[in-house]
């Protein structure tokens, strides 16, 4: 065999489900969360995973740490690589509360950023507020993402709540609307504290937002990836993933993975 000739698994075999969405795409989106790789990590994330990463989220407000060129410089690596790119809804919450969500705006599009996430998980914010935030972010140049529940160990999802709140966010411009689990996904949104799903509540959500792709799961545990796509799918949207997890949730994903692997089998009937 000519060693210099491309080499290629079977189609059936890359991809047992034979449903795995391609970029550009709208669903089975996988959004990074960036907790403060080195640019060197970064760019191996990159160069090995970005075919199965849509969005990097550079974690709460770890983008006020990084040296100026650093940070310059993973962003324009992420755009590179056709990535959206935001810092954590956290840190607008920062700006929010200090009254410089102008300047953090132009800030953040100064660096390059090419989406900003809304949130109100730590800050109090009424209605008026967030869909002013998400015109005023659009306006300015930004892809929207917003984000519904509140970080504290406990919460939980109102499922009417969250249909309004989708239903309105995504009428103003967002592109899609995140349930929070935070980085743990334990206590927080449809997981209680092992971090197990609570069905009742997924159920719920479903009834209440039929859209899926409209919605990004947080998900950051295996467990947690895994029942999500049994019960949804493999191109639902999933958020908060460890960099070292997106080559093992894309196997999830295609059914190259024993807890999803009935998944592929299914694509055979």
């Amino acid at each position: 065999m000519d060693q210099t000739s491309r080499l290629d698994w079977h189609p059936s075999l890359a991809d047992p489900t034979g449903r795995r969405t391609a970029k550009p795409r709208t669903t089975g989106r996988t959004m990074v969360i960036d907790k403060g790789l080195g640019l060197r990590a970064f760019e191996d994330m990159l160069r090995v995973a970005a075919p199965y990463i849509d969005v990097v989220k550079l974690g709460f407000g770890t983008s006020a740490l990084y040296p100026e060129e650093e940070l310059r410089r993973k962003i324009e690596t992420a755009r590179e690589a056709g990535l959206l790119i935001m810092p954590g809804g956290t840190f607008l919450e920062v700006a929010v509360s200090q009254n410089l969500v102008d300047t953090f705006l132009a800030t953040a599009r100064g660096f390059g950023f090419t989406a900003v996430e809304v949130s109100d998980g730590t800050i109090e914010m009424n209605r008026d507020q967030r869909s002013a935030l998400i015109v005023k972010a659009i306006d300015v140049g930004f892809t929207v993402v917003t984000e519904y529940g509140k970080k504290i160990f406990g919460s939980g999802i109102e499922t009417e709540e969250l249909a309004r709140t989708v239903e309105i966010d995504t009428a103003l411009g967002a592109t899609f609307v995140t349930i929070e689990a935070r980085e743990s996904g334990k206590g927080v949104g449809i997981f209680d504290e092992n971090g197990v799903c609570k069905t009742d509540d997924l159920d719920g959500i479903m009834h209440c937002v039929p859209d899926s792709s409209v919605l990004m799961w947080e998900a950051p545990l295996k467990s947690q990836q895994a029942e999500l796509l049994q019960a949804l799918g493999p191109n639902l949207n999933i958020g908060n993933v460890a960099p070292e997890d997106v080559l093992s949730l894309e196997a999830l994903r295609r059914g190259l993975r024993s807890d999803t692997f009935h998944l592929g089998m299914q694509a055979r009937v």
